[in-house]
């Protein structure tokens, strides 16, 4: 099957829809299919690009408008996308994230071009404000023209649905995953002493709870044994400078800035806590690292975060700075009553080899009988006590173990195949149905589609499909 991924949202720039978009692809490449992904151009990186296992990245010669999205003009681009997909013969256009304006100009031109369209939707929106209600209109829309959509949460799909106004047996759940072999735990990064380190890893933004975060810090100014390690940068990031400079923390919180994907392992393996203070998230991608590396999670009680990890794995609080904080002490006084032992001695916080072995006869035991988030064997994950500091700390290398049993990009590929066959079964949308669907979901949308249809009815005598120099595939080899 031949797959366009589309997305404002892709490497060099870092982030959770960045990092789904290039594992999905990679797996869905190590499974036969063909792939190339489409996004705009950043700075000097633009053009067709190969990254790792020959994935094919298109980076078209767009301007960006806004926060690394390109400017809503739904006809512009066009031509663009239509010469693309049919260099590319695609058969399923998927496009990802609902800020991504490129993405949805994508579904539509594939929706035109007769294609079958996936849409996957990886966050939470509100209903009152503006920004909310423009977002909900525009993608009210284009739910509209796409066969299948796809959310990471039972909450996001709740939450799909009620803002798109889509049939609920239209939408399929497929959570996210981490790669557990890169995300390994190392205790022995940790500090020798009774200090115990605190990891925030995110955008310093407001929707991250970066203000709850700021309110947090001054109470552990008379804990002289508690410090923070704060990966990441953003608009919020002064707020917390002041912070620190206000209490004379300087020496105990970290502020060590954005870091590429591939070195946020360097800095969770020192930490023992890892707090995520958000107030939104359909879900939380950092948080599963975290426990990955083996550390526990104190998190906000919002959006989907309740449904990613199991209770043994983390502590949820509301979103007030006094049950975050209280949440953090109980984690504290469990870290300092655990008892765990890591034996045998690991290298580079990599399981000894007959500990890899055993994990990955459970991964093709897996493949077979892939376990749900929310079924989970009982001798792996025992039921915690929220409220109970006896409550143990589990050994790092068994949370590593258990939440490879639980996401696993193999997993969320091969769920991601069966929407794609389903969705070829069904026959491609007319063009008096795209309309119906656009008058009724969107009037105002609808001069900007018959402009777009128009500009492919005259695209296609200027340029048929038979005069569309088709791409030479490039064969991987066997590694």
């Amino acid at each position: 099957m031949r797959i366009c991924m589309v997305s404002d949202f892709f490497y060099p720039s870092i982030g959770g829809v960045e990092e789904h978009v290039y594992n999905l692809s990679q797996m869905l490449l190590s499974l036969g299919h063909k792939i190339v992904v489409l996004t705009h151009a950043y700075g000097d990186c633009s053009g067709i690009r190969y990254v790792t296992g020959y994935l094919k990245v298109y980076y078209l010669p767009i301007k960006v408008c806004y926060n690394q999205c390109i400017l809503p003009t739904a006809v512009c681009n066009v031509p663009m996308l239509r010469a693309v997909l049919l260099r590319e013969r695609v058969e399923v256009v998927h496009g990802h994230s609902a800020f991504s304006a490129l993405a949805h100009e994508a579904l539509m031109v594939g929706s035109l071009l007769g294609l079958k369209t996936v849409f996957t939707d990886h966050s939470l929106f509100g209903f009152a404000d503006l920004s909310a209600a423009l977002t909900n209109n525009l993608l009210e829309v284009n739910l509209g023209m796409v066969n299948h959509a796809i959310c990471v949460s039972h909450i996001g799909k709740e939450n799909t649905v009620l803002r798109a106004r889509v049939a609920k047996n239209r939408v399929s759940v497929i959570p996210n995953a981490v790669d557990t072999a890169l995300f390994t735990p190392d205790p022995q990064k940790r500090p020798s002493n009774d200090i115990i380190n605190i990891v925030v890893a995110s955008r310093l933004v407001y929707r991250k709870g970066i203000d709850l975060l700021a309110g947090i810090i001054p109470r552990f100014k008379n804990t002289p044994n508690i410090n923070f390690i704060i990966v990441g940068d953003g608009p919020k990031r002064d707020l917390l400078e002041e912070i620190r400079e206000k209490t004379n923390m300087q020496e105990r919180v970290q502020m060590v800035g954005a870091v590429e994907h591939n070195k946020v392992r360097d800095f969770l393996v020192r930490g023992h806590i890892f707090l995520n203070t958000s107030l939104t998230e359909a879900y939380c991608m950092a948080i599963v690292e975290a426990a990955s590396c083996g550390l526990q999670v104190v998190s906000t009680s919002v959006g989907g975060i309740p449904e990613v990890l199991p209770k043994s794995l983390i502590l949820l609080a509301e979103p007030e700075i006094d049950a975050i904080y209280a949440a953090i002490l109980i984690a504290i006084d469990r870290h300092r009553k655990s008892s765990f032992k890591v034996s045998p001695p690991v290298a580079n916080g990599h399981l000894p080899s007959e500990a890899n072995g055993k994990v990955k006869r459970r991964r093709r035991r897996k493949a077979d009988t892939p376990t749900s988030p929310t079924q989970l064997p009982a001798s792996s994950a025992p039921p915690a006590d929220q409220n109970s500091p006896a409550e143990p700390v589990m050994c790092p290398y068994r949370c590593n173990e258990l939440v490879e049993t639980l996401y696993n990009w193999e997993d969320v590929a091969l769920r991601t195949v069966k929407v794609y066959d389903r969705v070829s079964n069904e026959r491609p949308f007319t063009t008096s149905e795209l309309v119906f669907a656009v008058w009724q979901h969107g009037s105002w949308f609808l001069v900007f589609f018959v402009v777009a249809h128009f500009l492919m009815r005259l695209l296609e005598l200027w340029r048929p499909r038979k005069r569309v120099e088709l791409a030479q595939d490039v064969q991987r080899t066997a590694s």
